[in-house]
């Protein structure tokens, strides 16, 4: 494959933003994402601090975010995220049920149960890929 092919397929690919505190969940995201032609993880952050600089590097299609962290939090991170970008398609990563109707008011695009992600990820992410 030449070179302009793979920058073909990486513009056509959804361009994912990890952000979680746990470098090894991080890690865990990247395989799974890694086994999907159409999506191309480009970045990872590990606070909110982080995910804002990210998000302004790299302008992912798809942010991934963790919502308890260190620095500042994720629903801290993603108001300013989308204060700035307010396209921004953020995907809510949470353990805990209870956080997803704040997180859905603040302008979360969906919300994913941490322990349901071996079975909702990707279809999620493709899923508000499409505008659903």
């Amino acid at each position: 494959m030449s070179l302009s092919q793979d920058r073909d397929l990486e513009i056509d690919s959804i361009r994912i933003l990890a952000v979680d505190d746990h470098a090894m969940f991080r890690k865990g995201l990247a395989l799974v994402l890694r086994t999907q032609p159409d999506m191309n993880l480009v970045a990872e952050a590990s606070n909110g601090r982080e995910a804002i600089q990210q998000f302004r590097q790299h302008r992912p299609d798809i942010t991934l975010m963790d919502l308890q962290m260190p620095e500042m939090n994720g629903l801290d991170a993603m108001v300013a995220i989308r204060k700035e970008f307010p396209e921004a398609k953020i995907i809510i990563l949470t353990t805990y049920e209870s956080d997803v109707p704040g997180a859905m008011k603040l302008g979360a695009r969906a919300y994913l149960l941490k322990t349901q992600l071996d079975k909702e990820l990707l279809g999620t992410i493709r899923a508000v890929q499409a505008g659903k």
